[in-house]
């Protein structure tokens, strides 16, 4: 299965945003009104929403929507304000690698369904990140060296917020370093449940339990799946092995003679490589996120870009993802063992 990725920079121009708004627009309008218009918020009730909650992203919005063609849908979609339900697997964890600590993640979806854009964008602060939802982030570290990454949190409730990657847009584009992306985490309510992991250039972290509509609790967690305290989803919880996922990767950064390389390899590897391509849990790429470096690594089994917040190349790959090897459900546990 081939997966395109681009890295590119987003100029004033807006010509790789523009491009991508095109490609992915027709997909994203479809899943938009899934729920039919009257299931989304109206035009005000988005921007004020907006507004009110990140006001220092009205200017770069009100470019993205001039670029979008200024129409009623494409505004309110690119507001994500109340959007539809979403979800999506993913493994992360926070690591004292010698040269400085690092963020690790797995990022698990439907390949037709991701972007596949790596945007680098100078609009409040420079900001590295893969994109979603056309201007949110997946995960990403902006020019201070604070770093953001997202999980879904495996509850089916859906209440008035944002979408998750926005946020972490607005946390990337305000924010210097873990305390203030706390605040801001604690203050916008998403509109799913998500878990959030922040690390800055100093090594301090923390993971945020983000329910549904608002409300949050902090932890200086290591490691996060796609729950939360309590399993609130059972089938959910069967089908993605969060849990064992966790206590796996619990295990693995309590090694003493853990490297980095052996970390990535896990990575690449059953129970945290996924391989549900069609059940929208397959993983689409592992990222490495170095703060003190301002670097970021890209990898797969193969295939690999490395770049900084602040080099300006573009880069393209083609990456064929992975089969599952022999004895290896598409869930990506040992065949039997589920």
């Amino acid at each position: 299965m081939n997966l395109p990725i681009a890295l590119e920079s987003v100029g004033p121009d807006g010509g790789p945003w523009k491009a991508n708004f095109e490609r992915t627009w027709p997909h994203y309008k479809k899943w938009y009104l899934s729920e039919g218009h009257a299931a989304r918020a109206g035009y005000r009730t988005c921007v004020e929403a907006l507004r009110a909650e990140m006001p220092e992203l009205m200017p770069i919005y009100d470019q993205l929507c001039e670029w979008a063609g200024s129409g009623d849908l494409t505004s309110r979609f690119l507001s994500m304000h109340r959007p539809p339900p979403y979800m999506r697997g993913c493994t992360q964890a926070v690591w004292d690698a010698p040269e400085g600590p690092i963020l690790v993640r797995n990022y698990d979806y439907e390949p037709k369904r991701f972007e596949g854009r790596v945007f680098r964008t100078s609009w409040l602060k420079p900001v590295l990140g893969v994109s979603d939802c056309l201007w949110g982030v997946l995960d990403g570290m902006n020019g201070d060296g604070l770093c953001a990454s997202l999980t879904f949190g495996g509850s089916k409730k859906v209440r008035p917020g944002f979408g998750i990657p926005l946020v972490l847009r607005y946390v990337l584009e305000t924010c210097s370093n873990v305390q203030e992306a706390l605040e801001v985490l604690r203050r916008i309510p998403v509109h799913m449940t998500y878990n959030v992991t922040v690390l800055d250039r100093s090594g301090d972290f923390r993971t945020l339990h983000l329910k549904a509509g608002g409300g949050y609790q902090i932890f200086h967690h290591r490691v996060c799946a796609n729950h939360q305290i309590k399993i609130t989803w059972p089938d959910y919880e069967r089908v993605t092995a969060t849990r064992a996922r966790q206590a796996y990767l619990e295990q693995v950064l309590a090694s003493p003679e853990l490297s980095r390389s052996e970390l990535l390899h896990r990575f690449l590897q059953p129970p945290l490589y996924q391989f549900g391509y069609d059940r929208s849990f397959g993983t689409l790429y592992t990222s490495v996120w170095e703060p003190r470096l301002g670097s970021l690594q890209l990898v797969w089994p193969g295939a690999q870009l490395i770049t900084r917040v602040t080099e300006a190349a573009s880069q393209t790959l083609s990456v064929d993802l992975p089969v599952p090897t022999e004895g290896v459900s598409a869930e990506g546990t040992p065949a039997g063992d589920a």
